[in-house]
């Protein structure tokens, strides 16, 4: 391990406080003893930080064991216990185990936040990814330095095995423990470990050496084409939409490139969630030729493309709504109808009824199934649904968007878009004029 020695001894600066991810188990152990054996030397404060997961009956003995470590080497023990999972377990666990990291980070003012993933990590993180589809940044699994806001995640086992690191530990006499459930073919991960990850080294006992160089050329990829996706995302996705007609004339990997760019925005530390068949849907959402489609993704968000733009939002709850029109109404959205005295506004922006033609109240409310009316000057019935897609009024709006009608459910008026034959003209008789205002116009 001298060659982890020197590398750490290289990259951490003297006088310099690092968080080390410590569970217990060799790996990790192994990688606090290595920077006990350096401390003195580079004046480092260490701070060992232990993540008891309570899912088996050693975990608390563990956390005592790492405890008792870090007392008879003077360095510091932080702990952190997870009692009460919420959704995916994994997911939340390595959720809370960031956020204490980080919090660990603020505390002490530390650079560094170490891990032990090694090398056969590595390889079998990319080995999973590569059976469940993933993106490019994905298939290489992760790298050795990780650049944060304020610190970096420094991996330096990432060139060693299990293997070596089982020996050194047993050498050198260093305590650890052994979690079981890591035998059980119930996981995939293990699966790869027993049975393909040995096979693969029969192979080639460096094996592992490779995948980390098929790594770093994968991440090098990946940053030359964020390079490029940077130069014209803003051009595609302005004002958190995206620009169907521009984003259809660039080729396939800078599609997914780009696409991967708006998940990773929206769902930050929840982007584990996103897997590579959400992405296939998303860019065949984007090809159909229907100008209208939804399609639902995690954590109550939905995909929604409407004629020449896309974007994604949280679901919105049931927009209904039925309204009496006394003088003025203040739609959900900010729009407004509002009995007016007098105006020259002749658009569909306006409509001038006669009340004896009609069923008072009025009522503002939202589409009903089979909602129908007789356009203006016509005997000619339309569907409001069909009026809605010629009009190009995005799938988004349509469920919230205002109908008026009288007592009788008459469809008297559809606001902005098209008047009904129970308009008069001004030179006719009628008593009732309405006014439709988009929010921010006067």
């Amino acid at each position: 391990m001298n060659d982890i020695l020197n590398k750490l001894k290289t990259e951490i600066p003297n006088n310099t406080s690092i968080i080390v991810a410590t569970s217990g188990g060799p790996d990790s152990m192994a990688l606090l003893s290595l920077l006990n054996q350096i401390k003195k030397e580079k004046h480092l404060n260490i701070i060992s930080a232990h993540v008891n997961h309570n899912l088996r009956k050693k975990s608390d003995k563990e956390a005592i064991m790492v405890k008792n470590y870090c007392k008879k080497n003077n360095l510091i023990f932080e702990y952190m216990g997870i009692n009460n999972y919420r959704g995916n377990t994994e997911n939340y666990a390595r959720k809370k185990r960031y956020e204490f990291f980080e919090n660990l980070i603020k505390k002490h003012q530390a650079k560094y936040l170490l891990t032990a993933h090694h090398g056969d990590d590595l390889t079998e993180t990319i080995i999973m990814r590569l059976i469940r589809g993933s993106s490019i940044k994905g298939y290489a699994g992760f790298s050795e330095i990780t650049y944060k806001e304020n610190y970096k995640i420094y991996r330096p086992l990432i060139t060693k095995t299990k293997e070596e690191i089982f020996d050194y530990v047993q050498k050198n006499d260093i305590p650890y423990a052994l979690d079981k459930t890591n035998n059980s073919d119930k996981f995939t991960r293990n699966r790869i470990r027993k049975y393909i990850l040995p096979s693969l080294k029969k192979e080639n006992k460096n094996v592992h050496l490779k995948f980390l160089k098929f790594s770093q050329k994968l991440a090098e990829i990946d940053d030359y084409l964020n390079d490029e996706i940077n130069k014209k995302i803003d051009k595609i996705f302005w004002n958190n939409k995206l620009n169907i007609n521009l984003f259809l004339k660039e080729k396939p990997i800078i599609k997914e490139k780009i696409i991967h760019s708006i998940l990773i925005k929206t769902y930050k530390e929840d982007i584990t969630k996103i897997t590579n068949t959400h992405v296939n849907n998303i860019l065949s959402t984007i090809k159909n030729k229907k100008p209208n489609k939804k399609l639902n993704l995690p954590n109550n968000m939905e995909f929604i493309k409407a004629y020449n733009y896309a974007w994604i939002e949280k679901k919105k709850e049931n927009p209904k709504y039925d309204y009496i029109l006394k003088d003025k109404i203040n739609l959900p959205n900010k729009d407004v109808i509002e009995i007016i005295d007098n105006t020259e506004d002749n658009s569909n922006f306006v409509t001038k009824i006669n009340s004896k033609d009609i069923t008072l109240p009025l009522h503002i409310r939202t589409k009903q199934k089979g909602d129908k009316l007789i356009l203006k000057g016509t005997n000619q019935t339309k569907k409001i649904k069909d009026i809605f897609i010629n009009e190009k009024i995005p799938i988004d709006q349509r469920k919230s968007y205002p109908i008026l009608t009288d007592n009788n459910n008459q469809i008297i008026w559809l606001p902005g878009l098209k008047k009904t034959k129970f308009d008069r003209e001004k030179d006719k008789n009628y008593d009732i004029i309405i006014r439709y205002r988009k929010k921010g116009s006067l």
